[in-house]
């Protein structure tokens, strides 16, 4: 599972090969959740104090992750990817 993030205890997965909608997982403790990346939207459990941090990484690095799923899309329909998706730097 491809670990992108950790920070409070939160640690964000984003997979290669998921599904759509284009989205995140989350563990923090014993929860785990799936947000989307586009409006947010949670499916699974997080405490409201946790879930309130995820959604300010979210707005922080929402370009980021889109440009990581678009990327992600291209490589599952042509196994090379798009020319126009790029892996930001970090």
């Amino acid at each position: 599972m491809p670990e992108i993030s950790k920070f409070y205890g939160i640690i964000i997965y984003m997979y290669i090969d998921d599904h759509n909608p284009p989205h995140f997982h989350v563990w923090y403790d014993e929860y785990q959740a799936e947000v989307t990346i586009k409006d947010g939207i949670v499916r699974g459990e997080m405490p409201r104090r946790a879930l309130r941090l995820v959604y300010e990484w979210l707005d922080l690095h929402r370009d980021e992750l889109m440009e990581r799923s678009t990327l992600s899309l291209c490589l599952q329909r042509t196994g090379s990817g798009c020319r126009t998706a790029r892996l930001p730097r970090r």
